[in-house]
């Protein structure tokens, strides 16, 4: 057999599956439907950076197991091209935002295609193309219509040197993200979404969702629903989620700065007694009423303020419900969620499509008229009164009232880029359609999404307002589920190789454009997949990368010097660990735990290895279990063997029966093998724990330490880490 050529055969099969529309996804199939979803990414001008790819291919993985398993399959990628590093590259270079994320994207296309992912490319979408941010604008206009949407002055983060509105994510450490500047608070008039009156609706739907736990968390907390009671001590309104402990208040404490005596004294309702009123740093102004009453005895943290300010720690009774009934403390409910700022005075996002008559305040702009297309400008930088650039083009702004004619105005404030991400999942389904954001028929069939798959910085706004608008295009009969995911999984960073995150400014981002041409996808991929447990953050190792291009080396030797014809049986031995490497490897990809399973690859190979011979229709089982990783060399090496059609398409591994005869099994200390044991196969991990203690050799390597961890690979190793 030839040498394994890398850049040959991945170039070879990434045509032939364009060709062919391999992975073009049927609406009309009979198959029963999964639809898989990845976080589209933001396409900056730097392109991929090898911490996307981990996510990209672990759903491909699963993308691919689905097909095998006879599922139809949609699995999409677009790109969430509005927002704020292309407005600042365009300020800094004058290009048009819509020519930088072109070649952004084209970009990124590339590189996608390069890695040999199964997306439906049929599907590409873009949020900054008019053709769906139509449908963006189209969306919001049936909030406004709803009275979710209305517009209110309120303070927002200002940077005085951009004339800029920032969201609290683009403030670092009270400086603006893009000039580094200190910011304000500026009252403005902005447009928000009434996202607390689904308040409610959102955590009651986590009882219904297959989220991770720590996703579920995050979620709650940052709805934050809190029962208690609101009291007025004078003029200041509390809020307390123990009001029964009011004898115990020795102070108000309202949202600061910092922490100080403001001079002012109110009155305890409950006791009569003047208490001092305190800024304090730990209390939050958007939570309950910004103003909390002190009751040291009974909170560690008004016990610590109490304690740095020298004030009185009170133990007292509880108060009796007729106590608060007479000092009117009737129970309510509160959040920490915020009606979500969707404006934005900036010129790269959404155009709101409302406008403005004198006689008939905001109206929506006609559907005929949608999408709202943002005009050229000059000058990508707000006006001087920190309005959107929109503002200072006069023949954009002035128009005509739809209702009566008269002279009217546009508003200027463009949408968050929140906007287009928050229904993206949806125009996957008929990216095309011109009628409608989307065909009810492919919303029914298609959703909810069956597994969505991110990054844990994600699990709170973007999660929480996809969650929102979906629920309530429900409530407006446009959408056929409450949810729009029924599972949402996460996965770690890949850090640079020195633990850092990676990031342009430190200088370590890792392409994958060179490791693809060195290594081959399907050894960036192997390698990614292996790297370590698929939700924690992980070091990059180029060492770890030439491991993995080893590997599918040794694959393809195996192939070209073990596979005989003719009729070849494997041995029990070898024969049970196939089938256990089928089981092991099929609930390993369903679990995430990728590295595992292609561990378990390694350890049948080294078997293979170890034996003169192989039969054609194991190796093509082994074969089948690499193809979801490493793509490209198992579809050569499957044709190679003879194999029908593409392996890709082949029938998902079904494991036989385990026959009755026992298998050895390395027993490791600190990763060195200190005994082989030959046991039953399919022993639990209980049983395997207590065979491995009651070994005397093994005994005399755990002499007076402490077992961390044990590493059990299934009827293959077990290591303990001491």
């Amino acid at each position: 057999m030839k040498k394994y050529n890398h850049q040959a055969i991945e170039k070879k099969w990434q045509k032939w599956w364009k060709q062919k529309k391999f992975y073009q996804t049927n609406d009309r199939s009979r198959r029963k439907k999964y639809y898989l979803l990845v976080e589209f990414p933001y396409p900056s001008g730097e392109g991929l950076h090898v911490g996307h790819i981990r996510s990209y291919t672990a759903m491909d993985a699963l993308a691919r197991k689905r097909r095998a398993e006879g599922f139809a399959v949609l699995y999409p990628m677009g790109w969430d091209a509005f927002g704020l590093p292309t407005e600042n590259y365009a300020l800094k270079t004058g290009l048009a935002p819509s020519l930088i994320t072109k070649r952004n994207t084209d970009r990124y296309r590339r590189q996608l295609q390069a890695l040999g992912f199964s997306f439906d490319w049929t599907r590409e979408i873009n949020t900054s193309d008019p053709n769906y941010y139509r449908w963006t604008q189209w969306l919001f206009l049936q909030f406004f219509k709803a009275g979710l949407a209305y517009k209110k002055k309120l303070a927002i983060n200002w940077c005085p040197q951009d004339k800029i509105g920032l969201a609290n994510e683009e403030v670092i450490d009270g400086k603006c993200e893009r000039c580094g500047g200190a910011v304000e608070q500026k009252e403005k008039d902005q447009w928000l979404l009434k996202i607390t009156s689904y308040a409610d609706k959102l955590l009651a739907g986590l009882k219904e969702v297959d989220y991770l736990p720590e996703i579920k968390t995050q979620q709650e907390n940052w709805i934050g629903r809190r029962s208690g009671a609101r009291i007025k001590f004078d003029e200041i309104e509390i809020f307390t989620t123990r009001p029964e402990t009011i004898f115990g208040a020795t102070f108000i404490a309202v949202a600061g700065q910092g922490d100080r005596f403001t001079g002012q004294e109110v009155t305890n309702p409950a006791t009569g007694e003047k208490l001092p009123v305190w800024e304090a740093e730990y209390v939050m102004k958007e939570v309950g009423t910004g103003a909390i009453m002190g009751v040291p005895a009974h909170d560690e943290r008004d016990r610590e303020f109490a304690q740095k300010h020298n004030l009185p720690i009170k133990d007292a009774p509880l108060a009796e419900p007729d106590t608060l009934k007479k000092i009117n403390a009737r129970p309510v409910v509160t959040y920490k969620l915020r009606d979500w700022i969707f404006s934005r005075q900036r010129y790269w996002g959404e155009p709101i499509p409302l406008i403005f008559c004198d006689e008939h305040g905001w109206v929506p702009v006609p559907d005929k008229d949608l999408p709202v297309k943002l005009p050229p400008v000059k000058n990508y930088r707000p006006t001087e009164t920190g309005d959107s650039p929109l503002a200072a083009i006069r023949s954009w702004v002035q128009t005509v009232c739809p209702i009566c004619g008269g002279p009217a105005r546009r508003e200027t404030d463009t949408m968050p880029n929140w906007a287009g991400s928050s229904w993206y999942y949806l125009r996957y389904l008929d990216p095309k359609n011109q009628k409608e954001f989307c065909s009810p028929q492919k919303i029914k069939s298609w959703l909810p999404v069956n597994w969505y798959n991110g990054g844990m910085e994600h699990v709170t706004l973007h999660l929480l307002y996809s969650r929102f608008w979906q629920m309530a295009l429900y409530d407006l009969g446009l959408v056929s589920s409450r949810e729009p995911y029924a599972k949402r999984t996460a996965h770690g960073l890949i850090l640079a190789a020195n633990g850092e995150k990676m990031s342009k400014s430190r200088g370590n981002v890792v392409s994958p454009d060179e490791i693809v041409r060195r290594f081959g996808a399907d050894s960036l991929r192997v390698y990614e997949m292996f790297m370590g447990p698929f939700d924690q953050a992980i070091s990059w190792s180029e060492d770890g990368l030439v491991g993995a291009r080893r590997f599918i080396e040794r694959v393809w030797r195996l192939v070209s010097d073990k596979v005989k014809p003719g009729k070849l049986k494997l041995t029990d031995e070898v024969g049970n660990s196939l089938n256990l490497t089928i089981s092991k490897v099929g609930s390993d990809i369903e679990a995430l735990k990728f590295n595992t399973a292609i561990s378990s690859l390694m350890i049948l190979l080294n078997q293979f290895e170890s034996i003169p011979a192989i039969p054609a229709a194991a190796a093509k089982t082994f074969l089948q279990l690499l193809s979801p990783f490493a793509p490209h060399v198992t579809e050569e090496l499957w044709v190679q063997l003879g194999g029908r059609g593409s392996i890709h398409t082949a029938a998902w591994p079904r494991p036989g029966a385990i026959k009755n005869s026992k298998t050895k099994i390395v027993i490791q200390v600190n990763g060195k093998t200190r005994e082989i044991l030959e046991i039953e196969p399919g022993l639990s991990e209980e049983e395997l724990k207590n065979l491995v203690l009651a070994r005397e050799k093994i005994k005399t390597w755990l002499t007076s330490q402490t077992i961390k961890k044990w590493v059990i690979v299934p009827n293959r190793l077990i290591n303990l880490v001491v």
